[in-house]
């Protein structure tokens, strides 16, 4: 094992350790959608399934009515790639992001949460949060939704592995042979805008951009944070 592998795994070991599971040695996970921050799903673990998803990269659970392990999507393929794993203040609930693989219900809804209670009097969002909420499913739906899309399909690659993909090449040669492509193609990006060639810059510009993705989910480290950070960058005042 690999000194970064090794510190990867106390860490994980540090971070279980302090988890409060409840008098049937079992603890509440919400499931969220990492992209569009949809609940998806809400579920049970215990240790052996936590350690499962923590080893596997996918979502793995604990069934009370049947009391075996499940993996979500092992039957039906709705399979579900995490992205991060966050414990609560009190160290008794589990908030998991995924990119999902399919519909999170077994009825073939999108999430779980599909119906819901009417309100008499339901708060109104404000114009900040309603114009952010906005933003979020213009860009899910709209012009820039491939870029979620290829976000979901690199983390699927990672997990899954199929033989042949570019993209498993790069995760089995690891982040040095990634960061080596993101710095050819930033180099060959420039080169292409310096020769004022609009076609070769637009083949460029995307080579990089999927790299970058690539190095992202290496790093386990979502494009909506990155969304994330430029959209608090505009909302900044200036300083001029």
């Amino acid at each position: 094992m690999s000194e970064d592998k090794k510190d990867i795994a106390l860490s994980q070991q540090e971070a279980v350790s302090g988890i409060r599971w409840n008098e049937s040695g079992l603890l509440p996970a919400v499931i969220q959608d990492a992209r569009t921050l949809e609940v998806l799903m809400f579920a049970y673990m215990n240790p052996e399934s936590l350690q499962r998803s923590l080893e596997s990269g996918q979502t793995w659970f604990w069934s009370r009515s049947r009391s075996e392990l499940w993996h979500k999507g092992g039957t039906s393929g709705n399979t579900q790639a995490i992205t991060s794993i966050h414990y609560d203040c009190d160290s008794d609930t589990l908030l998991v992001k995924v990119v999902p693989e399919g519909p999170a219900c077994h009825t073939g809804e999108n999430s779980c949460f599909y119906r819901e209670i009417p309100l008499d009097s339901p708060a109104t969002v404000t114009e900040t949060a309603g114009a952010a909420v906005n933003a979020a499913d213009e860009a899910e739906s709209g012009r820039f939704a491939v870029l979620g899309e290829l976000e979901r399909v690199i983390a699927e690659r990672e997990v899954n592995r199929p033989e042949g993909a570019y993209t498993t090449y790069l995760f089995d040669k690891g982040v040095d042979k990634i960061l080596k492509k993101v710095g050819e193609e930033a180099s060959e990006t420039i080169i292409a805008a310096k020769n004022k060639d609009n076609a070769e810059l637009r083949l460029e510009v995307s080579d990089l951009i999927y790299h970058l993705l690539v190095l992202l989910q290496e790093r386990k480290l979502p494009l909506d944070e990155i969304l994330e950070e430029l959209s608090a960058r505009h909302e900044r005042p200036r300083r001029d």
